[in-house]
């Protein structure tokens, strides 16, 4: 009896994996069908060419030149008006709903005026903030850390602190066009596999949002991913994506857009690729992505929106 019911249990099993798997077929067929047919339903960008603000010099730990452009534009939001009072509180406090707006470009090689090679990177902001960082030392102070701990974050290097702001050059090199998104990535948290579900701790909030995409002509391989629903019989309420990166480290090389109905994913620098659409309008602001570190495995659960 034993063994039968363990060989009946083991059948059952393997029809519910069979089925699992047609779904994942049949749910990854229709996003293929999809794919490029309604180009009204992508994520919304405004194309700019920023304004020339300042520029930074620094080095990263390497010691190569490393030149940051400030620029400014009317397109980009402005943070919440603060006071210094206000700043002084934000930076004694361990986690602050202040954000900053910006755009973090693409690095770029540059010639500096010595003739030797380096590298620049573009960070665009509101008009309006940046004339109060120009005016306000201490807010530029703050300001130019968060960019550096941005560029830090996004390219996985590590910056001198000691930077100068050249007097005579407004920016290095040529002002490109960039892709400034009109809605704010989701956050992707980072966890362990022994992580516990039930922990309390929060990650430490960044100071920056970041809605900026940038163009890519190398966009990197596109990965192994699987799509589930659930519940897996009429119109689901969730999807559950895995995406398999097995070459990324650390989430902070990910960029991560979700459309109405389009997962776009992309690790830096052009390792992976992902460009998806979903035959299911999702709710953004009801869902969430954690990668984690150990299985190097990316999961979005997906909030569908009720018919």
């Amino acid at each position: 009896m034993t063994k039968m019911a363990s060989s009946d249990a083991s059948l059952l099993e393997t029809e519910r994996d069979e089925e699992r798997e047609a779904l994942y077929q049949q749910l990854l067929l229709q996003a293929s069908e999809l794919q490029g047919i309604d180009p009204e339903k992508v994520p919304m960008y405004n194309t700019i060419v920023p304004e020339a603000g300042f520029c930074v010099k620094t080095k990263n730990d390497q010691g190569e030149k490393i030149f940051i452009n400030i620029c400014k534009t009317d397109r980009m939001p402005a943070p919440k008006e603060v006071s210094e009072d206000d700043l002084r509180e934000i930076l004694a406090s361990e986690s602050s709903d202040y954000r900053i707006p910006m755009s973090i470009g693409e690095p770029h090689a540059e010639i500096d005026k010595g003739g030797k090679g380096c590298t620049a990177y573009d960070i665009v902001i509101n008009s309006t903030f940046f004339e109060k960082i120009k005016e306000d030392m201490m807010f530029q102070a703050f300001f130019l850390t968060v960019c550096m701990e941005g560029l830090e974050d996004k390219y996985d290097m590590t910056l001198d602190k000691h930077y100068v702001i050249l007097k005579n050059r407004k920016f290095l090199g040529t002002l490109p066009e960039q892709n400034i998104r009109t809605k704010s990535k989701p956050r992707i948290q980072e966890i362990d596999s022994n992580d516990s579900q039930g922990t309390e701790s929060k990650p430490k909030k960044s100071l920056i949002t970041e809605v900026e995409e940038s163009q890519n002509e190398s966009k990197g391989l596109e990965p192994e991913f699987q799509i589930l629903r659930e519940p897996p019989e009429g119109h689901p309420e969730f999807l559950v994506a895995e995406i398999m990166l097995p070459n990324v480290k650390t989430a902070k090389t990910l960029t991560l857009d979700l459309g109405e109905d389009r997962i776009l994913l992309h690790a830096h620098p052009n390792t992976y690729h992902l460009d998806i659409y979903l035959p299911y309008d999702i709710n953004q602001d009801d869902s969430g992505a954690q990668f984690n570190r150990n299985t190097k495995i990316l999961t979005l659960t997906l909030a569908v929106q009720p018919v």
